[in-house]
């Protein structure tokens, strides 16, 4: 009987060991996890910190007793020491200081990522927290709990550093965000994060952007609280720090075993997501992605993304044959009650590609404005002057307004590379209450189309 090893139990992890299972169900499957929670929703740990999900067992996607049921051997606190691709074995040690040899045909790699800890002197202070796995969670709940802090700074205006802000606004803290680019959410333009700024600041949230932290003290005011001190003369008294400025490849375990990295230090992978080293795949946050667009690999480290390339691992490692489709680095986020989303290629981006960019800033309503409630849409498109493909989307607007939808109308219309004027042809849904006739995504087409035809770009 074969078997198939897992080291990770996260998103990449799971879904390998599903899809492993379906392809061929007398293969044994056996996952080994680091920590004891498998399976469990990392995007959700905002929500659990706000209050909003009350209950931290909710975030599990399946719980351990589903997995097993699916036929997979789930082996908790246990850690890979390293692996030997000759011999097809792994070391492990238990919580109890045992250590085991497990064999195995194949091996599926997905060790995650884990944050990135900047060069910043003091953030080993009590009171200094980074957030990414469910440890990190409990840690901060405690801390909220225990030592009750009034005033947070996050340093970080990315995702999760924004949803943080929202998170413990809801908690009624006074939250400081610090991004030392000039505006908060770096991944979409400027245009859409300097709003985004003004909309943080009149919800409570003090913004700073283009400041770079540099030390973190205890404060001379109060022997509890911390002093931020950055540059430009920035300098913050607050009772807890929040570190959220990126994750980075968890790969010691790979590299020592002679598995070649690539992009961002991640694991190298090609699109049925095998390694370098005989009968070893790898999948997630620990590895390189195929960009669809650029036709090559980058380093995105996504939940989507994951479970797609997990996927793709465990239907190989059964003896299957496919490959990894490709990312487009889709992404949406709710802050309050904004929702900012993006797909594709923003202007540089598709610029540093070789494409003739033009990209367009269109307003319109969510749904026909004689219908109660209409809310508006800022859409920025992407295109290429030259061939009129569509690059790349980015939107904003209240989070019922669709805006993760219809980030995804754009997404699949990327997926298949349709130029602009291909999307103005798709049969889209239509009701007063929630579009028009031409929905707010081909309105924003066309208005694209209209102004290159213009000249305007």
């Amino acid at each position: 009987m074969s078997s198939l090893l897992i080291i990770g139990g996260s998103d990449a992890g799971v879904s390998a060991g599903l899809r492993a299972r379906q392809i061929d169900p007398t293969l044994t499957v056996t996952m080994v996890l680091a920590d004891a929670f498998p399976n469990y929703s990392i995007c959700g740990l905002p929500f659990y910190l706000s209050g909003e999900v009350g209950d931290w067992h909710q975030l599990a996607h399946r719980s351990l007793a589903d997995i097993e049921g699916q036929g997979i051997q789930v082996r908790l606190s246990t850690r890979v020491r390293d692996i030997d691709p000759r011999e097809h074995t792994l070391r492990a040690e238990t919580a109890s200081g045992a250590t085991e040899i497990l064999a195995y045909d194949r091996l599926m790699i997905g060790t995650g990522a884990e944050p990135v800890r900047p060069p910043i002197q003091g953030l080993e202070q009590n009171g200094v927290f980074t957030l990414h796995t469910m440890e990190d969670s409990f840690a901060i709940a405690r801390y909220l709990e225990n030592s009750r802090p009034q005033r947070v700074l996050i340093i970080g205006a990315g995702y999760i550093g924004l949803e943080m802000a929202d998170a413990l606004s809801h908690r009624q803290l006074e939250v400081t965000v610090v991004e030392q680019m000039p505006a908060v959410l770096p991944t979409v333009d400027p245009a859409l994060g300097l709003p985004l700024e003004t909309y943080l600041q009149n919800h409570g949230v003090i913004v700073h952007t283009g400041v770079r932290i540099e030390k973190i003290r205890n404060s001379q005011a109060d022997d509890r609280g911390l002093r931020v001190i950055g540059d430009h003369h920035f300098e913050k008294e607050v009772d807890m720090v929040l570190v959220v400025v990126g994750v980075k490849p968890v790969n010691a375990l790979a590299q020592s075993a002679g598995i070649r990295l690539g992009v961002r230090g991640a694991i190298q992978v090609d699109r049925t997501m095998a390694t370098n080293q005989p009968d070893i795949y790898a999948a997630g946050d620990c590895v390189e992605t195929y960009h669809r667009l650029l036709n090559r690999t980058t380093y995105l480290p996504l939940g989507t993304t994951a479970h797609k390339q997990g996927r793709v691992a465990g239907e190989n490692a059964a003896g299957g044959h496919r490959e990894y489709a490709g990312s487009l680095g889709t992404q949406v986020v709710k802050v309050f009650d904004w929702a900012i989303a993006r797909t594709g290629f923003k202007d540089q981006e598709a610029q540093a590609a070789g494409y003739h960019p033009f990209t367009s800033e269109f307003r319109v309503w969510d749904h026909k404005a004689y219908y109660p409630g209409a809310r508006e849409l800022v859409f920025r498109l992407t295109g290429d002057l030259h061939t009129g493909q569509l690059l790349g989307a980015q939107l904003m607007g209240h989070w019922q307004a669709a805006v993760a939808k219809r980030i995804d109308i754009f997404a699949m219309a990327l997926y298949q590379q349709m130029s602009m004027a291909e999307v103005l042809n798709v049969d889209l849904s239509y009701t007063p209450p929630l579009g028009s006739p031409w929905d707010a995504v081909q309105m924003a087409v066309e208005d694209w189309i209209q102004q290159v035809r213009a000249g305007n770009p």
